[in-house]
């Protein structure tokens, strides 16, 4: 069983509402499955899911060998890594979502026409993280107090749509692109390395959003 199942099992077990984190790029072989795998990491204690699918899927690949490779220096077990095969994405990946994150605006755009009443929840991941950085924890944590205590799926629900709302209050980024994750497919290991080196701090983003939201009644430690 893997780890993402038992902590989902022991959360459910204990009583807990699981939430649910989908990651999406374009062949579901490199971003998307890179971000998935450290989410799923580094929030594994807080008995959530994490999953990914491409818009032009490569059904059944594996992830690339440069994305293994950077999955594993960010603390992926290699075995979760090489585990990994892309999906193409549906519309029914997206209605349990809690938080979809995509890699670039094209993919967001992707999603709006195929689920239009998911682009509330749904952000490019760079964007998300620029938006949340103008919260405070403790703006963050009031969001989520609006929903029930107990229901970590509701609870960061609450907290992404405090962060959609800044979506009208905070001025766009003048080049548009800083809110994209680029793309290395076939290309070389030094853009791979720019491509995470552009998640990384969004990754770290979505994760403070997600364990300030967590349920209060949880005693987990950061």
């Amino acid at each position: 069983m893997s780890r993402q199942k038992l902590s989902r099992n022991v959360a459910l077990a204990e009583g807990r509402a699981v939430f649910e984190i989908m990651t999406i790029c374009t062949g579901n072989i490199c971003r998307s499955p890179l971000a998935e795998l450290v989410l799923r990491t580094r929030l594994v204690d807080l008995g959530g899911m994490v999953h990914s699918a491409g818009i032009r899927g490569l059904t059944g690949a594996p992830m690339t060998g440069e994305a293994i490779g950077l999955a594993l220096a960010r603390g992926v077990a290699e075995a979760d890594a090489r585990a990994h095969r892309a999906r193409f994405l549906t519309e029914q990946h997206l209605v349990s979502a809690d938080l979809i994150l995509t890699m670039s605006r094209e993919h967001r755009r992707a999603v709006a026409e195929l689920a239009p009443g998911r682009l509330r929840s749904t952000f490019t991941v760079r964007e998300f993280a620029r938006l949340a950085r103008a919260l405070s924890d403790e703006r963050i944590i009031a969001a989520a107090d609006s929903a029930d205590a107990t229901d970590a799926a509701a609870r960061l629900r609450a907290a992404s749509a405090v962060i959609a709302d800044q979506r009208g209050l905070a001025l766009p980024p003048s080049d548009p692109t800083v809110d994209d994750v680029t793309d290395p497919y076939r290309r070389s290991q030094r853009e791979y390395e720019l491509s995470a080196a552009q998640l990384d701090p969004a990754i770290d983003e979505v994760v403070r959003v997600a364990r300030l939201s967590r349920p209060r009644h949880t005693a987990v430690p950061d």
